[in-house]
């Protein structure tokens, strides 16, 4: 059974860092594609970066240059570097994977940044 479970989130102030975590249930480079999504009430979910088993990585063009996106096989986890946060990037952080074609999402993580 395929289980994404993130973690990393909280409350921060406006200019400081947290980093996500979203562990997957076996190996990791059994994923094909992988990203990160926000969500806030009232707006559509957003992708935020995503990142393919080749490495090929994509941003947001809002995150970009502050947010980084990893992969380690050897934890079989994908990461969300998120620095230099703002207000603008509260929201409910979402794992979302690529499974043999299959798109499967974790609960979410809860990032509120003050400002």
């Amino acid at each position: 059974q395929v289980q994404l479970r993130e973690s990393g989130g909280g409350l921060v102030r406006a200019g400081e860092s947290l980093r996500l975590s979203c562990a997957v249930s076996g190996r990791i480079d059994e994923y094909n594609a992988m990203a990160w999504y926000r969500q806030t009430p009232g707006k559509q979910r957003e992708l935020v970066a995503a990142i393919a088993g080749s490495g090929y990585d994509y941003y947001a063009d809002s995150v970009k240059g502050r947010f980084i996106i990893s992969r380690d096989n050897a934890e079989n986890t994908m990461y969300l570097q998120m620095n230099s946060l703002k207000p603008e990037d509260t929201a409910v952080y979402l794992c979302n994977a690529d499974y043999y074609e299959v798109a499967y999402w974790g609960q979410g993580t809860q990032v509120t940044v003050s400002s």
